[in-house]
């Protein structure tokens, strides 16, 4: 098993940056591709980006493309997610995922653990 614990969301006004963090304990492994996921209310959970576990490859949905980037540090068994030019819409609970595989899965049915989520909110 592999727990994944979130961290960093909190209130932000449109335009501002924030940086969530994913720290990764139990079985871990650095060849896990990590990924993080988002979910509004009333939607449905989407994914945001994914980092392979060499670190050679990063995946990013259209939405966030030069806005975020994830990037991990293996040592510390952490993940994050830098997100700048926050808008009003990137708003969602924001999940760490891990997948036993290879990056190139968008689908969160893909992702094998999870963390419990924290909460971003962008006020316009």
């Amino acid at each position: 098993q592999v727990q994944l614990v979130e961290s960093g969301g909190t209130l932000v006004q449109a335009g501002g940056s924030l940086r969530l963090s994913c720290v990764a304990s139990g079985r871990t492994s650095r060849s896990y591709t990590m990924g993080w996921f988002r979910q509004a209310p009333g939607k449905e959970r989407e994914f945001v980006a994914a980092d392979s576990w060499s670190g050679g490859r990063t995946d990013y949905a259209d939405s966030v493309k030069g806005r975020f980037t994830i990037s991990r540090d293996n040592a510390k068994n952490t993940a994050y997610l830098q997100m700048n030019s926050l808008k009003p819409e990137d708003t969602a609970v924001y999940y760490c995922a891990a997948r036993n595989g290879a990056i190139g899965k968008t689908g969160a049915i893909e992702y094998d653990y999870w963390g419990q989520g924290t909460q971003v909110t962008v006020s316009s």
